[in-house]
């Protein structure tokens, strides 16, 4: 407020940066790219395997690229530009090295990245273009991360924080989507602390749904702490399980026989609507009952196959990826989703959910369905951070 009491009119310069302005073309500079990643969810191998493929992938004679890791127990660490070092390996999962030097992201100086090594005076890493955060589950896909650069009016790729809660919280994502009068699984929610104040009603509910169903944690991704079951009487181990993750649990009803398909979004440089990717089809054997994180991650036999492009109909797949940009643009979405869908032997296509930063190494589905769709994975990093550097913080 003024000193007179009134309400302040907002000026273009307090808005944070505003669309197609590049403060790193002004000042004569490449974009500074910081990659985050790490975090203090249970799929923390995941992002740094996901880092490492990225920082891989970066052209540094278009960006200055500053890896930032955040370890496990929340604290911002600089980490060594060492892709190899974030791979997944046999029987070896990625870290971020707690060892490296403090850093903090000071938004009273325009987003520069601080380092606060105790061996040192605090020093400026320099201010920072695009944050690409790539962190999965809580405490950073969740818009936890994404306030806090929108707070230090710092561009970042991906969606905002809205978007990125409601996506990454399955029950409130189903809501949303049905509201708006997509067909999604059928659910019940067992709220926290439900399963000990009422196990009957809670055994009920999902009774409701008819076993087979799979229990998993609301807020989590990468299929970790997600079960399958098939009897009420090993109900109650799966629900500790994903409590284990999250005290909110998601039951659905398992849509048996169904096939699992996935679509790319990404919106267009041009500012046109979103693009859908090629339609990829998951299958696998009898060596997994789901796409779980061994499936995903840690299989090398390879059991698991993505029929790409999916062994569709025409029709199918126009549907499919009409549905996916449709979802994408009912959340709110920005820069880059995969969405992912049952499709039932009569036709009938149910959304499953919405990743808003999806798996993101070579292997990883929403690169690989890109790939087929005639964007490498290189173009594809170079995408998202152009979009970012035309996109302005603040209210959009």
């Amino acid at each position: 407020m003024s000193a007179t009491g009134r309400v302040r009119p907002v000026s273009e310069y307090e808005r944070g940066p505003q669309a197609g302005e590049d403060p790193s073309a002004r000042a004569g500079r490449k974009p500074r790219v910081a990659v985050v990643f790490g975090g203090r969810s249970s799929e923390h191998a995941v992002s740094c395997a996901t880092a490492g493929s990225v920082l891989r992938a970066l052209d540094r004679e278009r960006y200055d690229v500053i890896p930032v890791g955040i370890t496990v127990d929340g604290r911002w660490v600089l980490e060594k530009d060492d892709p190899e070092r974030l791979a997944i390996g046999a029987g070896r999962l990625p870290e971020v090295d707690e060892k490296g030097a403090a850093v903090v992201l000071a938004n009273d100086r325009g987003g520069e990245l601080v380092s606060l090594d105790p061996a040192t005076v605090p020093g400026t890493l320099g201010e920072v273009d695009v944050v690409l955060p790539l962190l999965h589950g809580p405490f950073g896909e969740d818009g936890t991360l994404q306030g806090l650069l929108e707070m230090a009016d710092v561009r970042y790729v991906g969606a905002g924080v809205l978007a990125s809660a409601v996506a990454m919280d399955k029950h409130f994502a189903k809501l949303v989507l049905s509201g708006q009068g997509f067909p999604v699984v059928p659910y019940t929610l067992l709220k926290p602390g439900a399963w000990a104040a009422d196990r009957s009603a809670c055994e009920e509910a999902v009774a409701s749904l008819g076993y087979p169903v799979f229990v998993k944690p609301t807020r989590g991704g990468s299929s970790i702490g997600i079960t399958k079951v098939s009897r009420p009487q090993d109900l109650g181990e799966a629900v500790e399980k994903a409590a284990a993750h999250d005290p909110k649990v998601l039951v659905e009803a398992s849509v048996e026989g169904a096939r699992e398909i996935e679509c790319g979004v990404l919106e267009s440089l041009d500012g046109g609507p979103p693009r859908a990717s090629a339609v990829a089809e998951i299958r696998y054997g009898t060596e997994y009952e789901f796409y779980d994180f061994e499936a995903k991650y840690l299989d090398d036999e390879r059991h698991v196959d993505l029929a790409l492009p999916a062994p569709l109909d025409e029709k199918s797949t126009r549907q499919v990826q009409d549905v996916a940009v449709r979802a994408f643009e009912a959340l709110g979405a920005e820069g880059l989703a995969r969405v992912d869908f049952f499709l039932r032997s009569d036709g009938t296509l149910l959304l499953n959910e919405i990743n808003t930063m999806p798996g993101f190494t070579p292997y990883s589905m929403f690169p690989r369905m890109w790939a087929a769709s005639g964007v490498d994975y290189a173009a594809l990093c170079d995408h998202l951070i152009q979009l970012a550097l035309r996109r302005p913080t603040g209210l959009r």
